[in-house]
């Protein structure tokens, strides 16, 4: 009796392990979308990943910052002028005052209102069977503050972290094993892609030119067990060039309209879950 319910228990959790693999497995290629739709979109906002989700999507692009009260603010750039209706550098404001304003308006009336979310806010929509790819702008301490975030919403199997040296360090100090992506790029090129694998990152970005060494450069990442992200481009003829020159995800602004491309090629939109 024993021996058959010890049999059962392990073939129950065996059971459980596997549907938990199969919910949350991740796609191998596909589209990134640039701070959530941001062509459709106010980007790095809500509305703008929920349409990301909604098409598809299989990597989400955001980035991440300290508000002066260290806070894990979802924006882009130094500071709120481009993108609210304030101003302002985003590291001398505070929560409250960032969540004050309106970053809506500035891309289309009827986004007036939405506001500039927070890591924990943008994790709370995402499915878990696509990559985020979070983009920290700061140092060794926004990197540690990621990272205990990622961990503590378990989403450490999917969420990447886009970062220069002192935040991988940063990251690094919580978690050992947190998914990086080189962004040291020096030259960006074989001297990235030599250091990228030799501190065993997951994921490298490169950009610029698609060059004649962009499948060699991909062939000794890929042996290496690193993905390829590329920024950017919305162009239809040069995604597929990527993806045949071995690029993974691709990152486009307009995903609304890219993830038809990968649609012809066979590259299924996400069904999120």
């Amino acid at each position: 009796m024993k021996k058959t319910l010890f049999v059962n228990v392990s073939l129950l959790l065996g059971i459980c392990f596997q549907a938990f693999s199969q919910q949350n497995s991740l796609p191998d290629r596909g589209l990134c979308a640039h701070r959530g739709a941001m062509t459709t979109h106010p980007e790095n906002t809500v509305p703008a990943f929920l349409e990301a989700i909604r098409v598809g999507a299989q990597m989400i692009e955001f980035d991440v910052q300290f508000s002066k009260d260290s806070a894990l603010v979802i924006m882009h750039d130094g500071t709120v002028d481009r993108t609210t209706d304030g101003t302002g550098k985003v590291a001398e404001m505070t929560l409250s005052e960032i969540k004050a304003l309106d970053a809506g308006s500035w891309k289309e009336e009827a986004f007036a209102g939405t506001g500039v979310p927070v890591l924990q806010e943008v994790m709370d929509i995402m499915p878990r069977n696509i990559w985020l790819n979070i983009h920290i702008k700061g140092g060794r301490e926004v990197g540690r503050e990621v990272a205990k975030l990622v961990m503590a919403t378990d989403r450490g199997h999917q969420a990447v972290l886009a970062v220069e040296e002192e935040a991988r360090l940063g990251a690094q100090e919580v978690y050992p094993d947190i998914l990086i992506c080189n962004m040291e790029r020096q030259s960006g090129k074989w001297d990235y892609v030599e250091a990228t694998v030799s501190m065993q990152a997951d994921f490298i970005q490169l950009r610029g030119s698609v060059s004649p060494e962009f499948p060699a450069y991909a062939s000794k990442l890929h042996a290496a067990g690193v993905k390829i992200n590329y920024f950017g481009t919305d162009d239809a003829e040069q995604i597929q060039e990527l993806w045949k020159v071995g690029i993974d995800f691709p990152l486009v602004n307009d995903i609304v309209t890219a993830i038809s491309v990968g649609e012809k090629l066979g590259i299924p939109p996400v069904i999120p879950k």
